[in-house]
């Protein structure tokens, strides 16, 4: 009798043993991983022409992962970033493998051997103050939706929260006494605690006087009571910013996304001249490196240093150089 492939238990012993039990991930990390086996486990069916139950791990090869990266960025038009995300869950599952089935070693080696690739650093796409003033006036405040996503919106340019950090906030996480302030769970299940403007803690209150919730419960559902999706917060924005480009023209060329209002406050932050050690703890960054990112994006703050620049105190005096004549002539020996 023909031994059963080691696939399926290995697949189930990566989740469950080494992401859950031994890595302690988020659920966040868990649902990407899932994501990317599904995605690669139908390429790969599809490619050799069988239903995804009768693939075998020897199939799986790094050729396979290779096409399944190109078909990525080409048939799904993903970014270089989702590319390099699909790859690092299919290496962590090849070197969980490699440790539990040795005879695959090689075939491990080969996909491990696979290098991210390297994306363009565009310059991070910000919207200024009267852009969010526009963006934030178009909801209609009359109707608990409308109430909503403008308290949403809000919140995300107050604290610079990621939009999934805001739809997770309850009423319990928010301190709506002086001194207000929200504690949020980022990236990697890292907390930190953001102070919120009067204005904002204003608007809470009174969707939360609308629509109560639990304190357990998240503070921006949907009509139905259920937590918001980023997807849908997406939806709602891109509706808004096509109707404050009537009133701001600037934003047509941009592309204006939730994570946009993140970019905003750290930009307006460097703008006032906080301290960037500062700045990287209000947004919850895991380096100085991303935080540095946004010191080079505002253009107001380039010109006040350029014109802090006094023409009259440039250099005019040559290097020395340039003045000792015996440099010069032992130079033109050579």
């Amino acid at each position: 009798m023909k031994p059963a492939d080691p696939l399926p238990g290995l697949l189930r012993a990566f989740f469950y043993e080494r992401l859950v039990e031994q890595r302690n991930v988020s659920a966040h990390t868990v649902r990407s991983y899932r994501d990317t086996w599904r995605l690669f486990l139908r390429f790969a069916a599809a490619r050799h022409k069988c239903p995804v139950v009768q693939l075998t791990l020897a199939e799986l090869t790094a050729t396979e992962v290779a096409h399944f990266l190109q078909h990525c960025e080409q048939g799904r038009k993903v970014s270089i970033g989702t590319r390099n995300c699909r790859l690092a869950a299919l290496r962590s599952f090849f070197a969980f493998v490699a440790e539990r089935e040795p005879p695959a070693v090689a075939q491990c080696a080969e996909v491990l051997r696979i290098p991210t690739k390297k994306a363009p650093q565009p310059a991070p796409c910000y919207l200024e103050s009267s852009e969010i003033e526009a963006i934030l006036a178009q909801p209609d405040r009359t109707s608990l939706e409308g109430q909503r996503d403008h308290a949403l919106l809000s919140f995300l340019y107050n604290t610079g929260a990621r939009v999934q950090e805001a739809l997770d906030v309850c009423p319990k996480a928010i301190h709506f006494d002086s001194p207000a302030c929200v504690r949020l769970f980022g990236k990697g299940r890292k907390e930190r605690i953001c102070p919120l403007w009067p204005e904002t803690v204003a608007l809470l209150r009174a969707l939360l006087k609308r629509r109560p919730s639990a304190q357990d419960e998240p503070v921006f559902a949907n009509r139905y009571g259920a937590p918001l999706g980023a997807s849908g917060v997406r939806f709602k924005l891109a509706r808004y910013v096509r109707t404050a480009v009537k009133s701001v023209p600037t934003l047509a060329s941009k592309h204006v996304t939730p994570h946009s209002f993140r970019h905003a406050t750290a930009v307006a932050l460097v703008a006032v001249g906080t301290d960037v050690t500062v700045i990287r703890s209000f947004l919850g960054h895991a380096t100085l490196d991303t935080t540095n990112h946004y010191a080079q994006a505002n253009l107001d703050t380039k010109r006040k240093a350029l014109e802090r620049l006094d023409p009259s105190s440039t250099i005019k005096k040559p290097p020395r150089w340039r003045r000792d004549a015996s440099i010069l002539d032992w130079l033109d020996s050579l």
